[in-house]
């Protein structure tokens, strides 16, 4: 009787220490954003698959402004649409940067884009200062399967006040591969980026020599 306890309890226990691998990465990572390690962060992170979530996240906000906005017309805001994503995904590979990653998981916010922070918002960066701080952690964690896992940033803040990071094992490392932000933040981001296409379209324009259409 005891023998056949003994293989669900090892399996459980197994499974147990497999789910609290990912916040000892979790602490490693918290401990290079202290101490701003860049090689550690470059190292941890799949730049191509966070690139293209904060493209993602970007664009659908900068989507969601233009079918609110009656003044357009459904081929503008196709257009517009297309060319957030193109300028979205160009300005990604130089703005999303290991320093950036930093910059974000530091305080909650990326100071490094110069977009300006809503006063009286809390930090919700990544503070886990020791190991027992990790509890609240995995507590609120989401497991996706046996690879990926969901952490809330901070655990206790209400959900529009929180970060989302993902992890991923790959091979005997998990990585971080998206960082889901806040809704505000979010919104910032789009309109920094609406801003940057519309002087983009402005200089086109200048360019070859248009000028405002006359009514």
């Amino acid at each position: 009787m005891m023998r056949w306890l003994a293989v669900p309890v090892a399996v459980a226990l197994g499974w147990l220490l497999f789910t609290l691998t990912p916040f000892w990465a979790l602490y490693d990572l918290s401990r290079a954003v202290r101490a701003h390690d860049v090689a550690y962060v470059e190292r941890h992170v799949n730049f191509r698959t966070l690139r293209l979530s904060l493209v993602r996240q970007t664009t659908a906000a900068v989507r969601a402004a233009a079918e609110s906005n009656p003044a357009l017309e459904p081929r503008e805001r196709q257009q517009l649409g297309e060319a957030a994503v193109g300028l979205g995904l160009a300005l990604a590979e130089t703005m999303v940067t290991p320093e950036t990653v930093i910059d974000l998981l530091d305080d909650g916010w990326p100071q490094r884009m110069k977009l300006a922070r809503p006063s009286g918002q809390p930090d919700s960066g990544l503070g886990i200062d020791r190991i027992g701080r990790l509890l609240p952690y995995y507590l609120t964690s989401e497991m996706r399967g046996f690879r990926t896992v969901v952490i809330h940033v901070p655990p206790e803040a209400p959900r529009a006040m929180q970060t989302r990071i993902r992890l991923r094992l790959r091979g005997w490392t998990w990585r971080l591969i998206d960082i889901e932000v806040t809704e505000i933040l979010r919104q910032r981001m789009a309109a920094g980026l609406s801003k940057t296409l519309a002087r983009a379209q402005q200089g086109e324009r200048k360019g070859t020599g248009e000028g405002p259409t006359p009514e």
